[in-house]
């Protein structure tokens, strides 16, 4: 039996999805899976790993993704952070930066199934929750239907039962990891194939996807789910439809001055803990995002939100701005 929560999730993202950033997408849906920044095993158990683990009770279902490649430490880590109260433990299969590949994890263990497949082993002995990979469909000059399918059987076998698939091929050599965004053309008939030939697997499409609509087809089609990245932070109220639609909730979808009033209360307790605002609106940039007076609440914002001792009187000019400007261009 699959697990029913793991219908749209928000990819992880360096730099973008912190804490602050999960609060505020989850004023906007309370059923999308959001995951952590990608940490290393080393954060974990060298550096301070309550303050990579930090979450508001509020963010379930989350999940924290791991990088590294060594299966006793990803054991050690994945128990550090099942411990925290996360919901599922996931693996880095697919991150292309230099850095990530000097570490030999990322991206570059699509090469190395095997000792995926040994990783989830040990972290699957370590901890109660479900532990998942996140892949690409190959590297380099792999052969992408030969790679993902042998990748996805070897790690299975391991006892994992749900892939989060990027459905494009990373380049490690030649490539940014902006341009492994882009360039590598997506290949969601591969994601497909894959489900029907392994129905028992949960797999979830990732790579591409800007609209709910999209979702849909692909969730229409066969997969189990589908995984937005980079869309559902410049533009995060794509989200707002996602509990009613893919959830069968009945709550009312909430406006954009509501999602945005919810957030004063959090950014008021966080600005008296020492807080900066801009590590809090920097991710509501977006939330206006097609709107007319959109323009007006980013630049209010970014003008103001790093002022020293600047709190939610910010965030409330900032609103007043796109009522005024609205209903000027309306």
């Amino acid at each position: 039996m699959k697990d029913q929560w793991r219908k749209i999730a928000v990819a992880p993202m360096m730099d973008w999805t912190d804490r602050h950033d999960r609060y505020f997408l989850r004023q906007i849906s309370r059923r999308a899976v959001l995951f952590t920044e990608m940490i290393t095993t080393g954060a974990l158990i060298y550096g301070d790993a309550a303050r990579h683990l930090a979450y508001d009770p509020s963010e379930h279902p989350v999940v924290v993704q791991l990088g590294g490649s060594d299966p006793k430490d990803l054991a050690t880590a994945a128990r550090i952070a099942a411990d925290a109260g996360y919901d599922e433990i996931n693996l880095n299969c697919g991150c292309p930066s230099d850095r990530v590949q000097s570490g030999r994890f990322g991206a570059c263990l699509m090469a190395e199934p095997a000792l995926v497949a040994e990783c989830m082993a040990a972290m699957k002995a370590a901890v109660d929750v479900p532990v998942t990979v996140k892949c690409r469909i190959g590297i380099d000059d792999q052969d992408e239907t030969e790679t993902l399918f042998r990748f996805v059987e070897t790690v299975a076998s391991a006892g994992v039962g749900v892939f989060y698939v990027h459905a494009r091929k990373a380049w490690l050599k030649g490539l940014s990891p902006k341009e492994n965004r882009e360039i590598p053309p997506l290949n969601y008939p591969l994601v497909h194939a894959l489900k029907r030939a392994r129905p028992d697997l949960e797999i979830l499409i990732n790579g591409g996807l800007t609209t709910l609509d999209q979702a849909e087809v692909e969730i229409g089609g066969g997969l189990d789910g589908a995984m937005f990245g980079r869309a559902a932070y410049h533009d995060p109220y794509i989200l707002a439809e996602v509990d009613t639609r893919f959830y069968g909730e009945t709550t009312r979808i909430p406006d954009r001055f509501e999602i945005a009033e919810r957030m004063l209360p959090y950014i008021e307790a966080e600005c008296s803990r020492g807080t900066n605002l801009i590590a809090i609106t920097r991710h509501m940039l977006g939330l206006f995002q097609g709107l007319p007076g959109a323009r007006a609440y980013r630049r209010h914002l970014s003008e103001n939100h790093a002022r020293k001792g600047a709190g939610p009187e910010v965030l409330v000019a900032a609103l007043d701005e796109m009522r005024r400007r609205g209903r000027h261009a309306a």
